[in-house]
Formats: C-alpha cells, structure tokens, sequence
C-alpha cells in the first residue's frame, strides 16, 4: 500500500491541477440531477503512507471502534431538489474536515481500518475514515481537495455507470484519486434495490462491480457498500460470495470488526455543520 514521496507528490501535482481544470470547465448541477434519481435509506492528495515497516502490525487482532463518514454531494442543493440532505457544501466540508484535523482525528481509509482490526496493523490516533457514495463530479472537484490539504485519503464507493455520466466521475479522474491514496470499493453497477432483484441480477451487481473495476483501475477493490443501505441475507451472502472482505451500510454507528459485512457508518447531513457533526461522533462515541 505505501508509495514513496515523491510518486505520491508528483500525483498530487497532476491531480491538482486536474481539479482546477475540472472546476472550471464543470459546475456541480449535475451532481443535483442525480441525487435527484437516487434515494438512500436512512482533489485529491492525501500523505504517502509511510512504509510496512514504519506502520508495523503488532499480529494481535483489536476490536477497536472506528467512525465512518457517509457523505453524497459535496455542493449546495439546486432549488427543489427531492433530496436536499444528501447535499454539503464545499464550504460546509472544509469546516468539517478542518474541525476534525484540529481535534485530533486522522484519516484512513477502510482496508486501513480492517487490516488493523485483523492483525493489529498501528494506525495514527484518534482514525477516522471519510467515505464519498456513487461517484460525483464535486467529489473530485471540491472534496478531494480539501482532503488533500489535510494530507487525507477518501474512500470512494463508486456505482459503475456514474462513469459514463457527465455529472458523475470519470476514468480518468478516479485514476487520479487512486494514485492521489484514495480507496476504490464497489457500489454495485446500476445502484438497485438489491433485495428486490432475482438471483441473476444479484450476481452481476455485487460481483460483475466488483470485476469491472478491478479490470478498469486495478486494484483490489476489497470492498462493497449496499445501495440505499438495502441488504438482507441473501444479499450479505453474495456479498461473501463475491470475494470482498466486508461491506458499509447506512445504519449509524461506529465501525467494528463484530460483523464485517454490516459496517455501520455516521451520515453526515446538510443540515449538520460542524456542530451536528461533533454532536453525531458524541453520540456513537467517537
């Protein structure tokens, strides 16, 4: 997982510059035309991450609770937009993120996060991971970027055909996210209710996303995260089935290693703030 120094400088230099580009030749209404099709249920730098050898695993197994942030849009919500929740502005997740940064937390990303639970692996204080649902355009543009100047990885659940979306994200910006540290998980193909497809279906969804974008970007992607927090039996197990390693939900609460394929996440909502934010980590006991 780690990269040196300068690999991981000179992406931050392109991805950099990437993102200007995009802000200026893109705006963030069509990330509002598509949250508007969408309803859940309830640029990028970061720091290399130093060497195996600086960041050793202890070989024991923790049960440490980890918060999970859940966040959509990264942009205020266009006027009568059906969901304007699912909307933080720029602005908004500056604050946040710098409120965090100053109380000590430290992003990671999941595989971190998992790896630690499993064999101990160190992690900074106080971790925190920072995820970004189905692949927005304001997800690169506006969040990555402050990400980056906290030296922060993102953790990005993409839903495949938002790569061929004008709002959504393309190949070529999720290479950049990659090379910037950012996670690659799955969030299905199409975003269906997973417990209202057929067997088929199911496959191709939990699996088939899982293939693509390891053949499209090359990596792991270790793991998933249901659509709209719908799962049930049937879908946990293809889930297994699939290969991946574990699964984000939408039910709130911090992340643990009791059940890998139902990880609880904290949604962060428009009309949180900073305050509502600190006030959902107290609540959960982060």
């Amino acid at each position: 997982m780690g990269r040196s120094a300068t690999a991981v400088a000179v992406a931050a230099a392109v991805l950099a510059a990437a993102g200007m580009l995009a802000l200026a030749g893109c705006g963030d209404s069509g990330d509002a035309t598509a949250v508007a099709t969408t309803a859940p249920a309830t640029t990028p730098h970061t720091a290399p991450k130093p060497p195996p050898s600086e960041r050793p695993a202890t070989g024991h197994p923790t049960s440490d609770p980890i918060p999970i942030l859940m966040y959509h849009v990264i942009a205020e919500p266009p006027a009568g937009a059906p969901f304007p929740e699912l909307y933080v502005s720029g602005a908004a997740f500056a604050g946040q993120v710098a409120w965090l940064a100053a109380h000590g937390y430290h992003g990671v990303t999941l595989q971190d996060a998992y790896d630690h639970w499993q064999t101990g692996l160190r992690l900074p204080a106080r971790p925190i991971v920072v995820s970004f649902d189905d692949g927005y355009h304001s997800q690169f543009a506006t969040a990555a970027p402050v990400l980056r100047r906290h030296r922060w990885p993102g953790v990005l659940n993409l839903e495949v055909r938002n790569t061929e979306r004008s709002w959504g994200l393309s190949p070529p910006q999720v290479r950049l996210l990659i090379a910037a540290g950012w996670e690659l998980d799955a969030h299905t193909l199409t975003h269906p209710d997973l417990t209202k497809i057929d067997a088929a279906q199911l496959e191709q969804e939990v699996a088939g996303s899982r293939a693509a974008l390891k053949a499209r970007f090359g990596v792991p992607v270790n793991f998933f995260c249901y659509p709209a927090g719908r799962l049930d039996d049937t879908v946990v197990a293809a889930v297994r089935s699939a290969g991946y390693l574990g699964a984000t939900t939408t039910e709130p609460g911090l992340a643990t290693p009791a059940d890998t394929f139902r990880i609880n996440r904290v949604r962060v909502d428009r009309s949180d703030g900073v305050a509502g934010l600190a006030a959902k980590l107290r609540a959960v006991g982060a």
